[in-house]
């Protein structure tokens, strides 16, 4: 069987790749199901293989909401359905202006919440769920001793470490013992490095769960790193994050004691390529 008739027996979907910051993703329309019988799961793991497909960080399928525009599942690239992705999450409204499923103004619903979000020429702003469980002074026993850590859920879990020397930080050795940690089960954390530069000013590096390894950016990272470092008394807002991959992003909120509300996080959203996926 040659190629062009492999293809016959194959079915094939449109997808979009997207960016944002670094964070790249395969997005697929299924609101007129597509995908009907596939197992998300192991379409993701297949599809986000970046030797063996088109590679991604993650996988977002869009479907009907009774409640929103749209809604969608999100998939990291091992699989693992994930509540929220602040940098997807703009990927993805991006997505739904450009297919006209939505406007520029637009709602859609995710496992974290109702997220709203404002298509600009450039960029996309997303207004996300409330932070919530603020701990701060965690001490977490590590190989090499014990390091304080500072916790909030920002739609997923995010630890904290500040760091004085950001660029000799091991993100992947300590994020992997960290993201696994006995204090963190069962669920496990993300993991971001920051250090801070500035009373509206940051930079981070993230070791992401699900991803497995270090990312170059993660937008609800970029927001728990700027609510800890507001909680600790170093900034507030709006604050830049500048991101391992060397995009910023924007994050600004309100504070009200040890309470934040009104978070919302802006950077690039851009369309990377387009196609169809032969499965």
């Amino acid at each position: 069987m040659n190629l062009s008739s492999e293809r016959l027996y194959m079915k094939k979907i449109p997808f979009y790749k997207m960016q944002g910051n670094g964070n790249d993703f395969i997005l697929i329309d299924n609101r007129r199901g597509v995908l009907q019988g596939k197992n998300l799961t192991g379409l993701a793991k297949q599809v986000c293989h970046r030797n063996r497909s088109v590679g991604a960080d993650g996988l977002i399928v869009v479907v009907p909401s009774k409640k929103a525009d749209f809604k969608w599942r999100f998939f990291n690239s091992d699989g693992s359905e994930a509540e929220m992705c602040g940098n997807g999450s703009r990927c993805a409204a991006r997505f739904a202006y450009l297919k006209k499923i939505a406007k520029k103004n637009m709602t859609f619903e995710t496992l974290a919440g109702i997220i709203h979000a404002v298509v600009n020429k450039d960029t996309v702003r997303v207004q996300l769920t409330n932070a919530y469980g603020l701990r701060t002074n965690i001490a977490v026993p590590l190989d090499r001793g014990t390091r304080t850590g500072h916790f909030i859920n920002t739609g997923v879990p995010h630890l904290v470490y500040l760091s004085d020397h950001l660029d000799a930080e091991d993100v992947d050795g300590v994020g992997r013992k960290t993201r696994q940690h006995e204090i963190f089960k069962p669920g496990g954390t993300n993991v971001n490095f920051v250090q801070i530069d500035g009373p509206h000013r940051l930079r981070i590096r993230t070791y992401e769960r699900g991803v497995e390894g270090e990312t170059l950016a993660c937008g609800t990272g970029a927001v728990a790193a700027a609510l800890i470092a507001a909680a600790l008394r170093k900034v507030s807002s709006p604050a830049t994050v500048m991101t391992k991959g060397g995009d910023r992003l924007v994050v600004s909120f309100k504070r009200e004691g040890e309470q934040f509300t009104d978070l919302h996080l802006e950077g690039k959203a851009e369309v990377v390529c387009e196609g169809m996926l032969y499965i």
